[in-house]
């Protein structure tokens, strides 16, 4: 028997990742969300395949901002769409390649314009959510009209998270990874409570059939492996069939898909014959701009939609149901 020792030929040896599973794995760890994953993925195949598949290493500042502008220019995206692929392509060389080259500073982002969110006067936010045909869709519309939380917030939220002695909800790993409490609305109080038990009764019967297991986030899996399958950690708002976790391949019932909300919505601003453009997020702004023409003070509603900065709180200050920055016109004075 021959003394060499076996050697795999190259071809056989283990290969490096490729370029996007590289950006894959460095954004997991860096623990983005999927939504962003997706997004950024998207954004540096778009760029490989604008410059007619090169490698990025072999392209600068210049083929950089060829793609942005192309991005402006030809397919006339948004600042905020054009700012996504600079940070996409920003993070493919900074945090992947890790090339820290002096023109990465220079590359100018997109200035986004400035713009006031739309807001529905009381009425009309009565209008639209009795217009809403779909129950779930619509018990779902009053409670982010009532919290003041963003869709997704709405949809990830857990049954041990609503706390009904107190009368609020915490909302976790909000924008910015944020935690903050909100108030859950009397008015909804026994709506949710009955959400709350029919997901309970849905969970038992899932466990009867082998499942009842649901996403958990982070390392929170592997550091209480039974988390998944207890009753406090699953939506109040669970999808009524199972899907595929698309990272890790897992089958489970997620939440609800957003789909369904934002559909609800625009067709419920169709019956109700409004002419402003409406979305699940203009409840949102409708409870800030309501609250403060409530009265209070600008601080609670900043802590209640969980702004880091009071200005970006303060936009809705300009859009009080008081015309312009609450002036009276001269043409009203002098008429009285």
């Amino acid at each position: 028997m021959s003394d060499k020792t076996f050697s795999a030929p190259d071809d056989l040896a283990a290969k490096p990742p490729k370029l996007l599973d590289q950006v894959v794995n460095r954004l997991r760890v860096k623990h983005y969300s999927l939504r962003t994953e997706q997004a950024y993925v998207g954004w540096i195949r778009r760029y490989i395949f604008f410059h007619d598949k090169r490698h990025p290493a072999e392209m600068r500042k210049d083929e950089l901002e060829a793609f942005l502008t192309s991005l402006a220019v030809d397919r006339n995206v948004s600042a905020s769409t054009q700012n996504q692929a600079l940070s996409a392509l920003l993070f493919l060389y900074q945090e992947v390649m890790g090339q820290e080259l002096p023109w990465l500073d220079d590359v100018v982002r997109a200035k986004k314009p400035r713009r006031l969110p739309v807001v529905l006067t009381r009425e009309e936010t009565a209008s639209l959510i009795n217009a809403v045909d779909d129950a779930q869709c619509a018990f779902i519309a009053r409670l982010l009209y009532g919290t003041g939380m963003r869709v997704l917030e709405c949809l990830r939220l857990r049954v041990k998270d609503v706390d009904f002695a107190r009368r609020e909800i915490v909302v976790r790993d909000g924008k910015g990874g944020k935690d903050r409490v909100t108030m859950l609305p009397v008015s909804l109080q026994e709506g949710l409570r009955a959400k709350v038990a029919s997901a309970i009764v849905q969970h038992k019967l899932d466990l009867a059939n082998g499942y009842g297991e649901v996403w958990l986030p982070d390392a929170l899996a592997v550091k209480y492996p039974n988390a998944a399958k207890a009753s406090g950690w699953q939506y109040v708002f669970a999808a009524p069939s199972f899907s595929r976790d698309p990272r890790s391949g897992v089958v489970r019932r997620h939440h609800i898909d957003e789909k369904r909300i934002q559909r609800a919505i625009r067709a419920a601003a169709l019956k109700a014959a409004l002419h402003k453009v409406v979305s699940p997020h203009t409840l949102r702004h409708c409870f800030a701009t309501h609250l403060l023409e409530s009265g209070y003070d600008i601080r609670t509603v900043q802590e209640l939609l969980g702004h880091a900065d009071v200005s970006t709180t303060m936009i809705y200050t300009h859009v009080l149901n008081r015309g312009g920055r609450g002036v009276v016109s001269p043409l009203d004075a002098v008429q009285r």
